[in-house]
């Protein structure tokens, strides 16, 4: 990632910025904000409308197209608070999951990727760090070498929740967790629509609720997968996984969740931890009037 692409990005009154440590539902809010702003669209391509602006492999092109865009702008990141900075121009969904999850989707991810992610990954100047290579076939030590790495060969975990948390109380933040989106859609869907101040009848409802759906994402995927797809074995399909929980249960031992969940509450604090690994209690959601 380049944060400082943040620093020619105009930011418009009303602009949403989804952000995460990825793996996290990001697209699945992304999907849903898009679908919000453009009134249940079936050609609406999130990947296209709404771009992870500091990847490096995001194209260069990409600000000239948000600054022709004429609607609402959506746009993604998965820096943490310090590298990004909150704008009260903006609105930010922050949306989270817990550690042990996100490493499953995480391997699944890195598994996929094809020889042109390699190539490009690979392909920045020296000191962004060691190449890329590919993952460890066993789930479990891929776990345990993402957690004791400090999220590597990605970036750190607990600092991207770290720096958010504090930001929960602010009135254009809106904290946002995979568990409830999946026990919930429908609710969260209306949440999130509140806090954007987005008007929301039932067919509208409906609407959203068909497409940010996993089956009709999945379908879509070339729309949904950054840079259509490209970049991953198996093409865009392969980037929408399975989209569920708890399959770390059936991988890691109970040394291994153990080892997470103290690591958890020691980077994170008791609250924090709980939040993250079960979604409870919500952090608080007032919107304000846009500024």
């Amino acid at each position: 990632m380049d944060s400082r692409v943040w620093n020619r990005f105009a930011l418009r009154d009303g602009d949403v910025v989804v952000a995460s440590y990825a793996k996290s539902g990001t697209t699945w809010v992304q999907q849903i904000v898009t679908q919000l702003i453009h009134h249940g669209a079936e050609d609406a391509p999130v990947a296209t409308l709404s771009p992870w602006l500091d990847y490096r492999l995001t194209p260069p092109e990409v600000l000239e197209r948000l600054a022709a865009q004429v609607h609402r702008r959506v746009v993604k990141t998965h820096l943490p608070l310090d590298a990004l900075g909150i704008s009260p121009r903006a609105r930010y969904l922050y949306v989270a999951r817990d550690g042990r999850d996100v490493a499953m989707s995480l391997h699944h991810h890195h598994g996929c990727g094809n020889a042109l992610w390699y190539e490009r990954l690979n392909a920045g100047p020296a000191e962004l760090g060691p190449p890329m290579t590919p993952p460890l076939g066993d789930p479990a030590a891929y776990f345990r070498a993402w957690l004791g790495g400090d999220g590597a060969p990605f970036w750190p975990y607990f600092e991207n929740i770290r720096t958010w948390w504090p930001a929960q109380g602010l009135p254009n933040v809106l904290f946002l967790h995979f568990n409830a989106l999946k026990a919930d859609l429908l609710g969260q869907v209306r949440r999130i629509a509140a806090f954007l101040d987005l008007a929301l009848d039932e067919a509208l409802l409906a609407r959203v609720l068909d497409h940010a759906s996993f089956g009709y994402m999945r379908a879509h995927a070339e729309d949904v997968a950054p840079l259509g797809g490209r970049i991953f074995e198996g093409g865009a399909q392969s980037f929408l996984h399975h989209g569920e929980n708890g399959r770390w249960r059936a991988v890691l031992s109970e040394a291994d969740a153990a080892t997470y969940e103290a690591r958890a509450r020691a980077e994170l604090g008791s609250e924090c931890a709980q939040w993250l690994a079960t979604g409870l209690p919500s952090p608080p959601a007032t919107a304000s009037p846009r500024a």
